[in-house]
């Protein structure tokens, strides 16, 4: 059952209208010629002074998102 987007009903978790729409903004981003100049200031800043902070993060992020919480629980 393919949704309309501006019906209203829940799709549910693998909704296919959000599926295309960030697939379309993932696509658009891709084409218009700001991914090099984002990756260039993202390089700066992990290579700059806020560097250390972004890399503590970043593993934080990666910790959390490695153990399962089957209980529902926020980590």
């Amino acid at each position: 059952m393919d949704v309309d987007a501006t019906s209203g009903e829940n799709e549910g978790e693998g909704s296919r209208t959000a599926a295309r729409r960030a697939n379309r903004a993932m696509s658009e981003y891709a084409k218009s010629g700001r991914v090099e100049p984002a990756a260039r200031e993202a390089k700066e800043a992990v290579e700059g002074p806020e560097g250390d902070e972004l890399r503590e993060a970043e593993e934080l992020g990666k910790s959390k998102a490695s153990v399962p919480d089957w209980g529902g629980n926020r980590r």
